[in-house]
């Protein structure tokens, strides 16, 4: 049980800061873990309105005095359990050497398309799975349809069947909402909506950020 709660806190996500706080990327907690035992990255832990640096010895430290006052213990939490220790996941890494402010894009990918449309068919309106979603491009490709965030929705295998090279009056069907680029990562969003990650708003503040996790 343990090794799969491990496992599971390691496919975790964790926000990257540069040396100036500002927030870069987000990378898997194994990823973030590796940085922080190599030295490459500290904790940025937020309490009660300020935020605390630390080294990986440092939040080990932190991590078994958390462990052993349940008082401490804070919703969401996720811990890593090894053979000589348990570490308290953390949220927030900042880079020691890395300043550097990247120029992020908005991926236009399958994964950031169904993270948009909330794994919603924007046809039927059905909430899927992604393996029983498609994609659709609104004017079909066929006539000119290109290939961009306000001309592609998320749909069921069923309507892309139906509509296939169509128009929507001619094949009788009308869009729930009507796409368009958003304004930030729909993945980060999404994120964003999970009580674990909403010590990331501080450091965000309107960026939209890649993500490899």
């Amino acid at each position: 049980m343990e090794q799969s709660r491990t496992q599971s806190s390691l496919d975790g996500s964790v926000l990257v800061l540069n040396r100036s706080y500002m927030a870069v990327h987000v990378i898997s907690v194994r990823r973030a873990m590796v940085q922080l035992y190599r030295d490459i990255a500290e904790v940025i832990h937020v309490e009660d309105g300020h935020y605390y640096n630390y080294d990986f010895e440092a939040w080990l430290e932190m991590s078994e005095f958390l462990a052993a006052d349940e008082e401490q213990t804070q919703p969401h939490e996720e811990w890593i359990q090894s053979v000589n220790f348990s570490i308290l996941v953390p949220r927030i890494i900042r880079l020691n050497s890395y300043n550097q402010v990247p120029r992020l894009t908005l991926r236009f990918n399958r994964r950031n398309l169904f993270a948009r449309d909330q794994n919603t068919c924007q046809y039927c309106g059905r909430q899927l799975t992604a393996r029983e979603l498609s994609f659709d491009h609104v004017i079909p490709r066929c006539r000119d349809g290109k290939t961009t965030w306000e001309n592609v929705v998320c749909c069921c295998l069923n309507c892309n069947s139906k509509k296939g090279d169509q128009l929507l009056a001619d094949a009788g069907m009308r869009l729930i909402q009507k796409p368009k680029r958003p304004q930030q990562s729909p993945i980060l969003k999404v994120k964003l909506d999970n009580p674990k990650y909403e010590v990331w708003r501080t450091f965000l503040k309107g960026r939209s950020l890649s993500l490899d996790a």
